[in-house]
């Protein structure tokens, strides 16, 4: 099972993480993905200065709401499908 890691600290809160994480919710519940990937909350992935810190993979990604059905579908779909 893969998982998303968002971080749900108070930088990242007030940039939006809740938000993110319905987004993802969204696109995993679109993509029949349910058993395949695992939303967990975080608190400070070391990027608070940017946007919500999304971890995936052991990679750190910031992502904003208005880009997480993007980074969703380029970064996380792009790895499952391969």
């Amino acid at each position: 099972m893969l998982e998303l890691s968002i971080c749900v600290g108070s930088a990242c809160h007030l940039k939006g993480s809740y938000c993110v994480i319905e987004q993802f919710k969204q696109c995993i519940k679109e993509n029949n993905l349910e058993n395949d990937i695992i939303i967990k909350g975080a608190f400070c992935l070391g990027h608070c200065t940017e946007a919500v810190s999304v971890q995936f993979e052991n990679e750190i990604y910031s992502v904003v709401p208005s880009t997480a059905k993007d980074f969703f579908n380029n970064t996380v779909l792009g790895r499952i499908n391969k």
